[in-house]
C-alpha cells in the first residue's frame, strides 16, 4: 500500500511508501482526504503525524500520468486541493516530518500543516516552472516570506531545511537518522494535551490567519489549468519524462 495509517497512543501516523519517489497519481491523491479526515475525526486521536519512507518525502504528482493522460488533470487538481484542505481543516494538529526532497504537492502538504520537523538532508522546491505547471505558491506562502517564495517559484530552485528553519518555516532540523524518533516525540507531546483544547485551539488559530490558504490555492489552480492547456506545458512534461531535465524555450 502506498499510504498507511496507524493509530497508537493518541497519534495517527500516516506514512507514504510509494516507490520510487512518493509521487502520487490522481487516484492516490484523491484517496488521501478521507484518510486524513477520518483520522482527525477519531476521538481517540489527538494529533496526526505525516511522514514517509523511501528516498524522499514527496515528489508531488506523477508527471508520467499527466503526460500520458492529460484528461485526468482536473481530477488530479481536485485531489491536490482536497488533500491540502483536509490537512488545513483537520480538527486536530497535523505534524509533518520530511526528509530529502519535498517537491510540488509535498509543499502543499507541508504548507497546509501546523508544524514541520525536517531532517538535515531535506529541501523544499516548487519546480513547476520547469514542468509545464503552476501551483503550490499559496501553501509555500504560509511557510516563507513573499520574496523568498517568488524567487523559488520563478527559478524552480531549492530551499535547504536549514534556510527554511532560519526563516521560521521549520520547527526543528534533526539528523536524518533521528527524524522518526524526534517527530514521534513532538507529536506525542501534542497528543498529551486535551483533545477538546486542541480542537478549539486549531479552529481559533485557523480563524486568526490573515488569508484563506484554501481559497488562495483554488484561485491559483485556475492559472494551473490555463498553463496545462498551453503547448509549452506539454513540451515541458515531455522533456522531463524523456530526459529528466527542463525543456529549452
Amino acid at each position: 500500500m502506498p499510504i498507511t495509517c496507524t493509530i497508537k497512543e493518541r497519534v495517527a501516523e500516516i506514512v507514504f511508501d510509494h516507490a520510487p519517489v512518493n509521487a502520487f497519481d490522481s487516484e492516490t491523491w484523491n484517496s488521501l482526504p478521507k484518510i486524513i479526515t477520518d483520522a482527525a475525526r477519531n476521538e481517540d486521536v489527538h494529533c496526526i503525524l505525516i511522514r514517509a519512507e523511501g528516498r524522499g518525502f514527496c515528489g508531488g504528482v506523477d508527471i508520467k500520468e499527466m503526460q500520458a493522460h492529460p484528461e485526468r488533470i482536473p481530477t488530479l487538481n481536485r485531489g491536490n486541493y482536497l488533500t491540502f484542505k483536509a490537512i488545513h481543516e483537520a480538527e486536530i494538529p497535523v505534524v509533518v516530518a520530511v526528509h530529502k526532497f519535498v517537491i510540488g504537492g509535498g509543499i502543499g502538504i507541508c504548507g497546509a500543516s501546523d508544524t514541520i520537523i525536517a531532517a538535515d538532508d531535506a529541501f523544499f522546491s516548487l519546480p513547476e516552472i520547469d514542468r509545464g505547471a503552476m501551483g503550490g505558491a499559496s501553501h509555500m506562502s504560509r511557510m516563507l516570506p513573499l520574496h523568498k517564495v517568488r524567487a523559488a517559484f520563478f527559478t524552480g530552485g531549492t530551499i535547504p531545511a536549514q534556510e527554511a528553519y532560519r526563516l521560521g518555516a521549520v520547527e526543528k532540523v534533526v539528523p536524518r537518522a533521528d527524524l522518526e524518533t524526534e517527530a514521534r516525540a513532538f507529536a506525542a507531546l501534542i497528543a498529551s494535551k486535551s483533545r477538546k483544547a486542541l480542537v478549539i485551539a486549531k479552529e481559533a488559530l485557523n480563524g486568526l490567519e490573515a488569508r484563506d490558504v484554501d481559497r488562495g490555492y483554488r484561485w491559483e489552480q485556475g492559472f494551473t489549468l490555463e498553463m496545462y492547456m498551453h503547448e509549452d506545458s506539454q513540451k515541458a512534461r515531455d522533456a522531463f519524462v524523456e530526459t529528466g531535465k527542463a525543456a529549452k524555450f
